[in-house]
């Protein structure tokens, strides 16, 4: 693991500085060697410690007052603290205490070895810091397990803190990131949106000039379509955004759904013809839904536009819809490829696009229109999602008939 390399890698650079930080190399072994300190005014219970621990390849340090522990201690910084109770000058739970104080103090286990088998002393033990609690006489194959664990759960605690920070830097880093886009996409809403209308403006006019040649109208029609599809991504946008923020509020109304349709292919009519593409619909009669006319257009001028993108040549996009029950569910379907299974939840998210067969008209998209679509979907309470046709893709959205 990387946090094991880098402690492996800090044990090297301290022993070679002589500094000690409770972790020595082996001279003769590229394994990790702790260290641990036992604290104890009896000399016979450190020698006991020191022969039981010395076995297992740890080393021992000791200190027969609390005072002499806590020098130690920050002189060099131990892997594990054991620590006796009864001592003349400072007892266990002080030098506990002082000792959690230290730099290092908080992370190294301090494991309480004493003669004193009582719940009092236990809880004023584990009041003061105490990781873990033995009671004399303890077998060496259990000290050594206990050492050993309360080892590794320092060596887990410091990687866990390694990677907190590897994932907290990650967190920055897209937060920043996220905030650059944020006002990539206010510059593109703010910024844009008026030159662009500017731009359709000024194509409405020269379009009722009457002295223009064809081949000049054709080209002011396609400067005034390409407007359209530029203030949609641009409007898309700024929806997007406010559907993440929880902002997107649509404003309800009863829709005749057969004349938002009309108008929705009146737009987008010209674009199949040059394509050779049919636009069709097959509504239910009288449908008058509650909705955000404006929000449903657009969403439905998305799902058509990108169905002609996918259609090929004498091909056909569809708009059907009907009431079923309390819902209204309306479907563009086309006679494109279709798209891949592993796909079809992925397509919603934003900046995903999607490459189909070369029969396609085009196979760019800006990897906005069908985020917009579920934004505004979910904004009334609805859903979209995709399914497959023999051949080409449906585009299914269900919302509340009524409100």
């Amino acid at each position: 693991m990387q946090g094991l390399a880098a402690l492996r890698d800090a044990a090297k650079r301290d022993n070679s500085a002589s500094a000690g930080n409770g972790i020595e190399m082996n001279e003769t072994a590229s394994s990790i060697r702790p260290r641990v300190l036992a604290i104890d005014d009896n000399a016979t219970n450190l020698a006991l410690a020191k022969a039981a621990l010395g076995s297992e390849d740890i080393e021992v340090e000791t200190a027969l007052s609390g005072a002499e522990g806590i020098a130690k201690f920050q002189a060099h910084l131990p892997s594990c603290v054991l620590l006796d109770i009864r001592m003349p000058d400072l007892d266990g739970f002080e030098t506990c205490a002082r000792l959690r104080a230290l730099p290092g103090g908080a992370e190294t286990p301090i494991i309480f070895l004493t003669a004193l088998r009582d719940v009092d002393n236990f809880d004023r033990a584990i009041a003061a810091g105490a990781d873990d609690f033995l009671t004399k006489p303890v077998l060496p194959t259990e000290l050594v397990v206990r050492v050993r664990a309360q080892i590794k759960l320092r060596t887990l605690s410091i990687e866990l803190r390694e990677h907190y920070g590897v994932v907290r830097q990650q967190r920055d880093d897209l937060m920043r990131l996220q905030l650059q886009k944020e006002r990539l996409t206010a510059f593109l809403v703010h910024d844009l949106k008026n030159p662009v209308d500017a731009i359709d403006l000024h194509a409405q006019l020269l379009l009722k000039r009457k002295d223009l040649a064809p081949d000049v109208l054709d080209s002011v029609r396609n400067i005034r379509e390409q407007g359209k599809q530029l203030t949609r991504m641009i409007l898309n946008l700024l929806d997007i955004a406010k559907s993440e923020e929880g902002r997107l509020s649509p404003q309800t109304r009863k829709v005749d759904l057969e004349r938002l349709v009309e108008e929705v292919f009146a737009d987008l009519t010209a674009r199949a013809q040059a394509h050779d593409v049919a636009l069709t619909s097959a509504l239910e009669p009288g449908l008058q839904p509650t909705m955000d006319d404006d929000l449903m257009r657009r969403v439905l001028a998305n799902l058509v536009e990108n169905a002609l993108r996918h259609t090929p040549r004498r091909g056909e996009v569809a708009i059907r819809a009907k009431r079923v029950e309390h819902d209204l569910e309306i479907t563009v379907a086309d006679t494109g490829k279709g798209v891949a299974p592993e796909m079809r939840e992925k397509i919603f998210e934003k900046y995903v696009q999607v490459s189909v067969g070369e029969s396609a008209i085009t196979r760019s998209g800006r990897g906005l229109g069908l985020a917009f679509c579920r934004a505004v979907a979910e904004a009334h309470r609805g859903r979209i999602w995709l399914t497959e046709q023999a051949p080409g893709a449906v585009f299914c959205i269900r919302i509340p008939y009524a409100s």
